[in-house]
């Protein structure tokens, strides 16, 4: 044993080459127990194949002694020679002690394969066996949780969650807060996050989210800023933060937020726009425009952007801007009939009447049953002196609001000659 020892001490001061010789030479010499122990660290250390050779040794010498078999299971599925390792399984009798172990270990490797039937079979067997065994509960909670059934995994994982709060890796405590989360239940997935010891990155971003569809913002906002504190360019974190400020009111801090989250992903166009939009509301209204002019250079096809930005031009009556951003947005081959419409306008209010005719006229084909349209498009008509195309249009409006008297009126006077 004193070579493990000093193995162990060699590893343990970074000494990696001096401690594999060191159990090297120590293996030439140990007995059956030391050979186990140095395979065992084989495996720690990632020294599969040096491992497997001596346990196939020992296996040979003590065939019955399944602990064994176990540990050379796992080993050939580390190699991703899942066939070989379930022969061996197979091999360990029903009133073996190790067979509970091969029974979870079988499990795993079918549900690896997609074999999820099978594999809850056998976790079931494994549990009439051992009704209380955590390991078993842990186990099929995570069978069920890895296929979506969510609200099925829940019960295994708060028996499992009696015996111990962690299984290996695994915090279940985190495994049911997002069980309850998926289901909807959002205040009880809430209560497991804040009992969860382990905080990364990601399980802060959730545990955020969480709060804020449990509509606790203040949670929400606690934990979104101690994420951005322990990661700065966790950069999801940024918008959802900033609106979650919004909902509070807090619209200086949500537009902080936002411009923060900017200088962390200068190519985010969604948070240009919440930027830009937020810009707006505290009467920014500069940045506002330089805001949501970057999130469309960004990406052109941004539709919402695109046309929030028209609508402040057109408070503005900037509808030289209006004609500029959509002739730009039609260079770069972005279709969207709304274009047209609002070009028309523009072109209207700017005394292009021809151009104005053309994109009307386009706008047609598209909102030929939108009231609105039929009434702006038939107004214009008459004030381009196209009277009797003016008049269909008016007739179609009809149709639609047939209950409106003003251009109704309107109507019978262009039939009677006074708007020629």
């Amino acid at each position: 044993m004193q070579g493990i020892e000093q193995a162990i001490q060699y590893m343990n001061a970074g000494k990696t080459e001096q401690a594999v010789e060191t159990l090297r030479t120590e293996l030439s010499r140990a007995g059956d127990e030391e050979k186990y122990t140095i395979a065992e660290m084989f495996m720690q250390w990632g020294m599969v194949e040096e491992a497997k050779d001596v346990l196939e040794e020992l296996k040979q010498r003590y065939p019955g002694e399944h602990e064994l078999t176990l540990l050379l299971a796992e080993i050939y599925v580390d190699q991703e020679d899942d066939e070989k390792a379930i022969d061996l399984l197979n091999q360990i009798p029903k009133e073996d002690e190790q067979y509970l172990g091969a029974l979870v270990q079988l499990a795993d490797l079918y549900q690896t394969q997609g074999l999820f039937e099978v594999s809850e079979q056998k976790l079931l067997l494994a549990k009439n066996i051992s009704p209380n065994e955590p390991v078993v509960d842990f186990a099929l909670g995570e069978l069920a949780f890895s296929i979506g059934e969510y609200q099925k995994s829940i019960p295994y994982y708060e028996k499992a969650l009696r015996r111990d709060q962690k299984m290996g890796e695994t915090d279940i405590t985190l495994r049911l807060a997002e069980a309850f989360a998926i289901e909807g239940d959002f205040d009880q997935a809430l209560d497991y996050f804040q009992a969860a010891d382990e905080m990364t990155p990601d399980i802060l971003f959730r545990y955020g989210f969480t709060a804020y569809q449990a509509n606790r913002v203040d949670i929400a906002i606690r934990v979104w800023n101690k994420l951005i504190e322990e990661d700065p360019f966790y950069q999801s974190a940024y918008p959802l933060l900033a609106e979650a400020y919004e909902s509070e009111g807090m619209i200086e801090e949500a537009y902080d937020m936002a411009n923060k989250g900017l200088k962390k992903d200068e190519f985010n166009k969604d948070l240009f726009y919440l930027a830009g939009m937020l810009a707006f509301r505290l009467t920014k209204k500069q940045e506002g425009y330089q805001h949501i002019r970057q999130s469309i250079s960004i990406d052109p096809g941004f539709k919402e952007a695109a046309l929030f930005l028209v609508e402040r031009l057109k408070e503005d009556g900037d509808y030289e801007a209006i004609k500029d951003i959509l002739e730009y947005l039609s260079e770069m081959n972005e279709e969207e009939p709304l274009y047209k419409w609002y070009l028309a306008q523009a072109n209207n209010e700017l005394e292009h009447f021809n151009e104005a005719l053309n994109d009307y006229q386009e706008a047609y084909n598209t909102f030929k049953d939108d009231s609105d349209f039929l009434k702006e498009y038939g107004y214009f008509l008459v004030e381009e002196g196209r009277v009797k195309e003016a008049q269909s249009v008016f007739e179609r409006y009809l149709t639609i609001e047939p209950t409106d008297e003003e251009v109704e009126t309107f109507m019978a006077r262009l039939q009677s000659g006074d708007e020629e």
